[in-house]
């Protein structure tokens, strides 16, 4: 068991911040309740330096910028900040507070471009350490108080082994030759910025089976969704805690008539009964009464329609992967994901200064493949030109 300070006072988070200022290295999770609130929260801030974990509890410090002492520390160029899969990290921390990042290193990043199998914390710490770290706790109510001891040796045990994992990994990368790619991954997600997140209208339409309903049966739907978007709002829970989709579809397809009619249906209990169902009947006699119309375009994906020579060109550059991920013994994936092959397929290249302005590639493939890439993708148009007609 792992052992930890609690800092639970803006006095001691100041003095906290003032020792971690004089680290060169420190690692940092977080912890936040988005699978049980509606309007999630960073509920645990995790942070160890060599010698000590603490736990930054930001529902007991007073104030409305609890965590603020910790922005020079995050912003610092001289002190490494590791993580393990921090893009939910990043994600929580400045929207919660506006932190800005510099110096990090991310261990599944470092374990995908080395190759790694598998690349989850409790994998990789037991490939090198031989521990096993507990994960009882990983669907736990991080906004409960008291947080019980359970929830805060796990929450320690998740920065014990970040230091010395990155270290040993950051020796991998250089041995490969990829640690300069890794620093360009780290780069990019110190720099990402996340949207405000918007509620969906139209995200009954991805619901699995909604447009085989009949036009009443989409029109049900629709005000199931927005009926319990509204209701999780008022009760600060997740829509799927508030009507599972299934249970949402189920619905649409029966029509029920009265509220009796629900009780048969597969999700709804007698509990949810009384706490909604007169808002569930509601929304149905509200979809019943104008069917739903023509259903409207989803916002694109970003894909891009190719014609059949795009499609010999997608075909070849997914061929020059297999290779080269064999070669490299890395995941095709992480190589170049299927939407920066589309993009180079789309763009048909001849030559890898073609390439330049393709955001999907990231700065190293593009360096160390981008002229294989246009080899590959300038050969299939050679041999398609060179065809009978």
């Amino acid at each position: 068991m792992a052992d930890f300070q609690m800092i639970e006072s803006r006095a001691d988070l100041d003095a906290l911040a003032q020792d971690l200022l004089g680290q060169r290295i420190i690692a940092v999770d977080t912890e936040a309740d988005s699978f049980y609130h509606y309007f999630d929260k960073t509920c645990l801030v995790q942070i160890a330096t060599r010698r000590q974990i603490y736990l930054i509890d930001p529902l007991t410090i007073e104030g409305p910028s609890e965590l603020s002492p910790l922005a020079p520390v995050f912003a610092s160029p001289d002190i490494r900040k590791i993580f393990h899969a921090a893009e939910y990290d990043l994600f929580v921390l400045k929207r919660d507070y506006a932190f800005q990042f510099d110096n990090l290193f991310d261990t599944m990043i470092s374990a995908q471009l080395l190759g790694y199998p598998s690349v989850g914390l409790a994998s990789i710490a037991e490939r090198h350490f031989g521990v096993k770290l507990p994960k009882e706790e990983q669907r736990s109510d991080w906004s409960a108080r008291p947080l019980t001891q359970r929830q805060l040796s796990y929450a320690a045990a998740d920065v014990l082994y970040l230091i010395s994992l990155a270290e040993t990994l950051g020796k991998e990368l250089r041995e490969a030759r990829r640690m300069r790619w890794a620093r360009e991954e780290f780069e990019t997600l110190a720099r990402r910025e996340w949207p405000d997140r918007e509620f969906d209208k139209l995200g009954y339409l991805r619901i699995k089976g909604a447009r085989r309903l009949d036009p009443t049966g989409l029109s049900i739907l629709r005000e199931l969704y927005l009926m319990r978007d509204d209701r999780a709002r008022e009760m600060d829970r997740p829509p799927f805690k508030i009507l599972g989709n299934r249970t949402l579809l189920e619905i649409a397809e029966r029509k029920p008539r009265k509220l009796a009619d629900l009780a048969d249906i597969k999700g709804i209990t007698d509990l949810l009964l009384r706490r909604i169902g007169r808002d569930v009947m509601a929304a149905v006699r509200a979809g019943r009464k104008e069917d739903h119309g023509p259903i409207p375009r989803l916002p694109s994906s970003g894909r891009r329609r190719m014609d059949r020579h795009m499609e010999r060109r997608l075909a070849a550059l997914k061929s020059w992967r297999t290779v080269r991920a064999q070669e490299l013994a890395m995941d095709p994936g992480v190589l170049c994901p299927n939407s920066a092959l589309e993009a180079i397929a789309y763009r048909g290249p001849e030559r890898a200064r073609d390439l330049e302005e393709l955001p999907e590639l990231k700065r190293w493939f593009l360096r160390e493949f981008g002229a294989e890439v246009a080899a590959a993708s300038a050969n299939i148009d050679a041999t398609a030109e060179a065809a009978p007609q």
